[in-house]
């Protein structure tokens, strides 16, 4: 079960992605200290949000119809 996420916080996530890459030492735990979140929480937030990014892509995610 997934922890409860503001949009600050949220926000927050996605900067610290940007500024923390796949090569950065100590990744997680800098992402989490940004967030406030442990790094546990931090992984399981990234993996949900890569199924949900896998989801979009291949057009498994309905959008409301603007039109």
């Amino acid at each position: 079960m997934e922890s409860s996420w503001t949009p600050r916080q949220n926000k927050i996530f996605e900067h610290a992605l940007a500024i923390y890459d796949r090569e950065t030492p100590d990744r997680w735990q800098n992402i989490a200290k940004m967030v406030g979140k442990s790094i546990e929480e931090v992984k399981m937030h990234y993996e949900i949000l890569k199924e949900d990014i896998k989801r979009i892509e291949q057009d498994q995610v309905p959008f409301p119809y603007a039109g």
